[in-house]
């Protein structure tokens, strides 16, 4: 670009010297003066071309891409809602201009044709509502969609998922902004996926390389998943351009809703379907981050929604972050239900669609069939807590301790003790994405790190305690 300007403007110099040379040497050549001045005239509109274009490319530089990722984590017919919610949030991106080049999806696309599914190939993400599925580029499914395959894409790693795919990363740049959105199960200091987990650590990492790197202007993350708020409370700097808010703080669920009767599942997530539906009835071009947080915040009543890092980006315009088109009204005159008519915790999901089985049935052997399971489930969730008791026991030798450990809640700052702990419990005596219900007594692992009892007795006494493995499914 430079040669190209400098060569005209020196050209302009250089047919200027000619002219006034010219006009000293013989003002009678009128004809030959005209011919020069003409070129002199064609040469300035030239550098003025020249200018304006690289005016206009420099405008257009300065103006952030918008980038999104979203993650739906788990897979099974009745976490439904997540991958319900993910779909949601991929309409209302495009909806309000993100192009499907910039929308980069992971879920395991289980749910949409599922026997289970009345409605196949559709999925909703409210009563009565739209399908949310169709249209949804899926770029990661199935076995890909992992802790690896999403660092790798948020991080940009091309040659790390060849092969893997649609192989899609963000291609982001130092202007440009990025909107992460992940649903799924949580625990302390780690988010789950199909069949591993993503702990805080690596993850924090991995944000931060991508601000070293200078992969974003400003990144805004907003994570469903009970405990979200322990993956950044105290981990996450607030000088990293890095704005975040979370379904629960630090040891709390986060909370289903809208039980479907005909499709025997929840719809969705409250903190998911608030900030969904707030952003599809407002204009985004005035609305600010904190606003959006403030609302959800308000009318998430069934946890403490939370809000991490560099609080200074709330500032900043929703749309700068889910696109600044004006969608069309997403409810098409329809009365929207309050998401906390029905809401219950995430962890208790499973529980609660065979209640809601049980009082419908007018069949006496499906009510027995009914009760089985539900006897069933918490037979197992029983069996796993009297192991987590005998490996406590067998570690601390101490019944006041032990119940300390079971019941207290230590704040998590040992992570590579709890770390090794929590891959050891998966791969010893429950595969926690096998048995999501374990998630939810991830903080007695917690407890044991806190309290300096060695890891090495501790995993010793769970190779006592866990060999071999009675149960799966324990959700």
């Amino acid at each position: 670009m430079r040669g190209r300007v400098y060569f005209p403007f020196l050209a302009l110099v250089l047919v200027s010297s000619s002219v006034f040379s010219v006009v000293a040497l013989s003002k009678s050549n009128h004809k030959f003066l005209d011919k020069i001045v003409s070129r002199a005239d064609e040469a300035v509109k030239s550098i003025e071309s020249i200018f304006h274009k690289k005016i206009v490319n420099d405008s257009n530089a300065a103006q952030p891409k918008q980038w999104a990722v979203l993650v739906a984590g788990s897979n099974g017919y009745y976490n439904y809602r997540h991958q319900a919610d993910i779909c949601h949030a991929y309409q209302v991106l495009r909806h309000h201009g993100i192009p499907a080049d910039n929308i980069i999806t992971l879920m395991y696309d289980d749910i949409a044709n599922s026997t289970e599914n009345p409605t196949k190939g559709i999925i909703i993400n409210e009563p009565n509502g739209e399908d949310v599925y169709n249209g949804v580029r899926k770029d990661y499914v199935g076995k890909d969609v992992t802790p690896e395959t999403f660092l790798k894409v948020i991080s940009g790693d091309i040659r790390g998922l060849k092969g893997v795919g649609s192989g899609r990363v963000l291609l982001s740049g130092p202007s440009d902004h990025i909107f992460i959105n992940f649903v799924d199960h949580g625990a302390p200091g780690l988010l789950a996926f199909p069949n591993a987990e993503l702990h805080a650590r690596p993850f924090l990492d991995t944000l931060l390389d991508m601000y070293q790197r200078k992969q974003f202007a400003k990144l805004v993350l907003y994570i469903e998943a009970c405990e979200s708020g322990s993956m950044f409370e105290d981990l996450l700097p607030d000088n990293l351009n890095i704005f975040v808010t979370t379904a629960a703080n630090a040891h709390e669920h986060s909370f289903a809703c809208y039980f479907d009767s005909n499709r025997d599942t929840y719809l969705g997530d409250v903190y998911s379907v608030t900030w969904m539906q707030d952003s599809e009835k407002e204009d985004l071009t005035k609305e600010t981050l904190f606003r959006q947080y403030s609302i959800v915040r308000k009318e998430t009543n069934t946890s403490h929604v939370q809000e991490y890092g560099d609080l200074s980006i709330g500032k900043l315009k929703v749309g700068e972050f889910q696109g600044k088109a004006k969608a069309p009204v997403a409810s098409n005159g329809r009365t929207r239900v309050s998401p906390l008519l029905d809401a219950v915790p995430s962890g208790d999901v499973p529980l609660a669609i065979l209640r809601h089985k049980l009082r419908r049935t007018n069949s006496s052997p499906e009510s027995a069939e009914i009760q089985r399971k539900l006897r069933g489930i918490e037979k197992k969730r029983q069996h796993l807590k009297d192991t987590l008791r005998k490996i406590v026991l067998k570690a601390t030798e101490d019944e006041a301790k032990t119940e300390f450990i079971l019941t207290g809640r230590l704040k998590l700052t040992n992570f590579s003790c709890y770390e090794e702990l929590v891959n050891a419990f998966s791969q010893r005596c429950f595969h926690l994405p096998k048995n999501e219900y374990a998630y939810r007594h991830l903080f007695v692992l917690v407890n044991m790190c806190q309290s300096s009892i060695p890891k090495e007795v501790i995993i010793r006494s769970m190779d006592e305690v866990c060999q071999p493995r009675k149960y799966t499914g324990i959700i």
